[in-house]
């Protein structure tokens, strides 16, 4: 699953990131090859969305949905955005959780 985080580029979404991704290495049924994240500005979502499964967006830029909505919406990607408890805790476990469920839900509606 290729997920792409959104936010105003700042280095906490790295580390959130970094928390989701060992999640994935300490989980007896992921597996770390099937998973690939990347951080990128909201600016750069235009440019970057090819290729990826889902989008989650950081809570400091909920206020840009609508051009998120805009620009997921005709390529059929689904996207969430992160608890702003959650982002704050850096809780990898929850938001890898989040795209999980949501990748889910997009798929089954489909």
């Amino acid at each position: 699953m290729k997920i792409l985080l959104c936010c105003a580029g700042g280095f906490s979404t790295n580390m959130l990131m970094q928390n989701m991704r060992k999640v994935v290495q300490k989980s007896e049924v992921l597996k770390d090859e099937e998973f690939d994240f990347t951080a990128i500005p909201a600016d750069a979502l235009e440019q970057e969305i090819d290729g990826w499964d889902i989008v989650l967006v950081g809570p400091q830029i909920a206020h840009k949905v609508d051009y998120i909505q805009s620009v997921l919406e005709p390529k059929g990607i689904p996207y969430a955005v992160i608890d702003k408890d959650v982002y704050g805790q850096m809780d990898g476990a929850t938001v890898l959780k989040l795209a999980l469920v949501t990748h889910r839900k997009h798929v089954l509606k489909s």
